[in-house]
């Protein structure tokens, strides 16, 4: 049975990584998932300096899911090359760097000091909302996202993975866009921006007043949108938007997703990854067929 998937030359065992910034960088949650079982792990974003992130209160729950506005709060490059990488080098599965930034610059520089570094994969956050400099833009105007796609891949030395915002009008324009500057691949969805009033104090919710949305409530929004990149582009997807279960997981890939990550799903439930890897190897089984590759899309055939 082939669970084993592959995105610009580099070979998962299976298809399952973590969603980015609900993970850490695995160490927390080594002790409920064996990170040898994971296609990948995606790491939180990583600045080229530490970032303190957004005042408190930044976590909120909505229906059918949560909403965030941590503000990308991260330990910076050196700490984590220091700390971060030996420990996930430690496991047999491969790493993503989530990459964060509120310049070009800020991007770039994370992105060449992690060109000497041993990481198998670059997934370049330009969409995340909380982010009231820079990133935001890169992530909501073509141009602007084509132009750091190319900036970054003139530098990169690992294969690199654009993440895409849904908070924009067209998000295959977008995929189409990272696509013409060089991208290896896509990431989709991002959060979704919402806003919480919390009514016995009059006031929002979130200090930030707006935060990133998601969980189960946002899966539809996810499968659609990966539906039309697919659709869009040329380029693998890695799939995400309140994947809690393998048949969640198994939507996305039939919708186009090469890959999926789970993300919210870890915070209620730390063993969600191993059980969504485990229930794709009995679909295979089951199914009877030769490996995860051939549900991958199947709906667009």
């Amino acid at each position: 049975m082939n669970m084993a998937v592959n995105i610009a030359g580099v070979e998962w065992k299976n298809p399952v990584t973590t969603a980015s910034g609900t993970f850490g960088s695995g160490e927390e949650f080594s002790e409920f998932v064996d990170l040898n079982r994971l296609g990948a792990v995606t790491t939180k974003g990583v600045a080229n300096v530490p970032w303190p992130g957004n005042p408190t209160p930044r976590v909120a729950e909505v229906y059918g899911g949560m909403m965030n506005a941590i503000g990308l709060q991260n330990p910076g490059i050196d700490l984590f090359c220091k700390r971060d990488i030996p420990f996930l080098r430690k496991y047999d599965t491969k790493i993503i760097v989530n990459v964060c930034g509120k310049s070009e610059q800020d991007y770039c520089e994370v992105v060449e000091r992690l060109g000497d570094e041993d990481v198998d994969m670059l997934e370049i956050n330009i969409s995340c909302p909380n982010v009231k400099a820079g990133g935001i833009t890169f992530g909501q105007d073509p141009k602007c996202a084509e132009d750091i796609t190319k900036k970054v891949k003139a530098i990169a030395k690992q294969p690199v993975i654009m993440k895409l915002s849904p908070n924009v009008t067209s998000i295959a324009e977008m995929a189409k866009a990272v696509e013409a500057g060089g991208a290896d691949g896509g990431s989709l969805i991002n959060t979704l921006t919402g806003m919480k009033i919390d009514v016995a104090r009059k006031t929002f919710a979130l200090a930030n007043k707006t935060g990133g949305m998601s969980g189960p409530c946002v899966k539809p929004v996810a499968v659609r949108m990966v539906y039309e990149v697919a659709n869009a582009v040329n380029i693998p997807i890695l799939g995400m938007g309140g994947i809690q279960n393998t048949e969640d997981a198994l939507e996305f890939l039939m919708a186009g997703a090469t890959m999926v990550a789970v993300g919210t799903a870890n915070f209620f439930n730390p063993y969600a990854t191993s059980e969504i890897i485990d229930g794709l190897e009995d679909y295979v089984k089951k199914e009877n067929l030769s490996g995860i590759q051939d549900i991958i899309g199947i709906v667009n055939r």
